[in-house]
């Protein structure tokens, strides 16, 4: 099919060389899909399961140093609770049980060295409850594999009323992963069928919707083949797989939404062949799609400045999902659309009109934003900002064993020592100091009014002796990161304070002073390519301002149900009385990189109407919403059902994952792109698309009229 040669630019040039040779770009992807899908099983068992600590801070130098000096008494070592409600230790049964266990930890090849009870020590007051101690004889996220499989079998040697558990970092991380990865994926299960749903009522036809999940797919086994890659070079954590998922199938269904919609409009609403078409498409739609993946790579990349194994790995493994994704979108769906051509609406549903590129709806929407702004505009922005008020009140902290599932072992071990040693014993804290020091250490810890009792000083290795001073509070309470901070005023210069609670304690205090730099940068740097998107420095602005007030938005929401518990019983969880700490930083970014993707399809499309229309302020904002509203919609009401499967999945991290992103997206589309900012663009006129001469002798011309 012949038909006229549209003028171009590099991204439509592209677009136009893959449409013309569909069979070296599907064997490229094939080639990278089956190449790194081959690898891509593997890696569930791969990645990381711990991680969540500061690189380099106190508690983890002294972690270090405990693992070294005391044959891995350090936060990683195994803890087995063996505890009965109506048997003493004395008792046969509660004796035969311990036996067992100490036979099964000493031949674990994870296990270092097994402390035996020990009367005053590891054998509670009322004598119903025994903690055994292990030596880690690996690094922490070999110590979560192992805790994974023993568990199990330690849970089975109970038996006549005794009950044994495995908890301490170790099985609380196994628990919470676990829990966390099977609630991920009954999410996911239940989110394709409702997707693809979607998918045929925005597109109308089967084709053209599978599409996004061809999409997704592509990019999402060439991302988990390269995390694979990566657990060779470095530890990953699990979580990346999680949210690289996540992220593969929101952007993929975006991406795909805009150009499909876009092609279609081209193709069978003109006289162009289908490669033209794609190379007309690719020059607008595929330009703002680069645009936005550029963004959203931004904003996860600025997460790696948290100094975390966890955060970093993470950021990394959502990352080259984007990627994948990204370059998928610029090569294999132009080629795949070309190929169809006009069987991209085969299986189309009755009312389908495929040549219509501009929505009637939005068209009309946009005409009566443009009649009344003020109406519109200032509800909008009342309702954000009352929405946004709470997050001045927000409390973060790590996450408490809330998290765990109530029947896990992890949790009923915790419960068990609770209950039979007192709150602080939950998180005892290691204290490890050269002997000349240690008792000087441990008299500083004693006279502490946060420390309940300190354990008598225990000599190792290179000179160095390890002391454990139980807290009055709970593992999780604020009261116990105050304590630690005092001690390690009043200790001496050589001691060291570790645990588990010190290293979430550490954390915490480096998300709260980066999340600042965090935020800082995404702004930052998300305005700069905005700017140079959009060659509008002002409408560049307030796109970032709006979408960091739906974020601030979502994050009042979220004070409320989390912190105060609003709603609690309705969702099924536990409050804690906070959020958790990774919260704002990796769900801004999260958020931000998701919105940022409808602020670039709705300004580029105003954009392409204000070049079109030679400057005409009206044809930009009515004919923005045209030709993008329905697409934002569409991708906006997609996330939204997908997050809530998160919201109503049973542990808590997905629950506030679901909740804070489904409210951020929900207020992003509805109030945001597809209110706010097309006010602003009404009362902003010609000023919206100011660029003044010095700054745009400094930027790149980028135009989205291909003309």
């Amino acid at each position: 099919m012949s038909g006229p040669r549209s003028q171009v630019g590099a991204i439509g040039r592209l677009g136009r060389w893959t449409a013309g040779h569909f069979r070296i770009v599907a064997a490229a992807w094939v080639v990278v899909a089956v190449g790194l899908g081959v690898l891509a099983p593997r890696v569930e068992k791969a990645l990381s399961g711990a991680g969540w600590e500061t690189t380099g801070s106190e508690s983890v130098q002294a972690r270090k140093l405990i693992d070294r000096s005391f044959n891995g008494f350090g936060t990683y070592g195994q803890l087995v609770v063996v505890h009965a409600p109506d048997k003493t230790v004395s008792d046969p049964a509660f004796e035969r049980v311990l036996r067992a266990v100490e036979a099964k930890l000493n031949s674990d090849p994870a296990v270092a060295a097994v402390v035996p009870p020990r009367a005053g020590v590891s054998i509670s007051p009322d004598r119903h409850a025994v903690v055994i101690q292990t030596g880690a004889a690996r690094n922490e996220n070999d110590m979560v594999r192992a805790a994974d499989e023993l568990k199990g079998p330690l849970a089975r040697l109970g038996s006549s009323g005794v009950h044994v558990n495995l908890a301490g970092a170790p099985g609380m991380w196994s628990d919470f992963n676990q829990a966390n990865r099977s609630a991920m994926m009954k999410s996911e299960l239940i989110s394709w069928p409702v997707t693809l749903a979607i998918l045929v009522l925005a597109f109308g036809s089967l084709v053209a919707a599978g599409l996004p999940l061809m999409l997704t797919i592509a990019g999402l086994v060439a991302a988990a083949g390269s995390l694979w890659i990566g657990t060779r070079i470095a530890d990953i954590s699990i979580w990346s797989m999680n949210f690289a998922l996540m992220f593969a199938l929101a952007l993929g269904i975006d991406y795909s939404l805009f150009i499909v919609y876009r092609f279609r409009g081209a193709f069978f609403g003109s006289k162009l062949s289908a490669r033209e078409a794609v190379a007309a498409t690719m020059d607008t739609a595929g330009k703002a799609v680069l645009f936005s993946g550029v963004t959203v790579l931004i904003s996860l990349s600025a997460v790696m400045l948290v100094p975390s194994p966890a955060f970093r790995s993470t950021s990394l493994g959502i990352m080259l999902s984007v990627v994948f994704v990204l370059a998928a979108a610029l090569t294999l769906l132009p080629a795949v659309l070309a190929k169809l051509g006009p069987r991209v609406d085969r299986f189309a549903l009755p009312w389908v009109h495929p040549g219509k590129h501009h929505s009637p709806r939005s068209a009309a929407w946009g005409e009566r934003l443009w009649r009344q702004p003020l109406r519109y505009g200032l509800a909008a922005l009342a309702l954000l900002g009352v929405l946004a008020l709470p997050v001045f009140s927000l409390k973060t902290a790590m996450p408490s064993i809330k998290v765990v599932p109530s029947g896990d072992n992890s949790r009923r071990g915790y419960d068990a020592v609770k209950n039979a040693f007192g709150p602080g014993s939950t998180g005892p804290l290691q204290i490890v100091a050269p002997r000349a020091e240690v008792a000087q250490a441990a008299a500083a810890a004693q006279r502490d009014p946060g420390v309940a009792r300190v354990m008598p000083p225990l000599p190792g290795g290179g000179g160095m002796a390890l002391v454990q001073a139980i807290p009055t509070t709970d593992a999780s309470a604020t009261a116990t990161g105050t304590t630690i901070d005092r001690l390690r005023v009043a200790l001496p210069q050589a001691a060291l304070v570790g645990g588990a609670v010190a290293e979430n304690h550490d954390l915490q205090a480096t998300l709260s002073a980066k999340t600042p730099l965090v935020i800082g940068v995404v702004l930052g740097l998300s305005f700069l390519l905005l700017m140079v998107a959009l060659q509008a420095p002002v409408i560049a602005l307030l796109g970032v301002v709006t979408n960091l007030l739906a974020t601030a938005a979502a994050f009042g929401v979220a004070k409320w149900i989390f912190q105060d518990g609003v709603g609690h019983s309705l969702l099924g969880f536990e409050p804690q009385g906070f959020l958790d700490a990774w919260g704002p930083v990796f769900f801004f970014a999260m958020i931000f990189a998701i919105s940022m993707d409808y602020t670039v399809f709705l300004l580029a499309s105003a954009k392409e109407h204000w070049e079109r229309s030679g400057g005409d302020a009206k044809a930009a904002m009515v004919g923005g919403m045209a030709s993008s509203g329905r697409v934002i919609f569409a991708a906006g009401a997609i996330m939204v059902a997908v997050f809530v499967t998160f919201a109503l999945s049973g542990p808590l991290p997905p629950k506030e994952m679901g909740v804070i992103l489904g409210v951020a997206v929900l207020l992003d589309t509805a109030l945001v792109r597809l209110l706010l900012l097309p006010v602003m663009l009404r009362l902003l006129g010609r000023w919206a698309w100011y660029l003044p001469k010095p700054l745009g002798r400094l930027l790149p011309d980028v135009r989205f009229d291909h003309g």
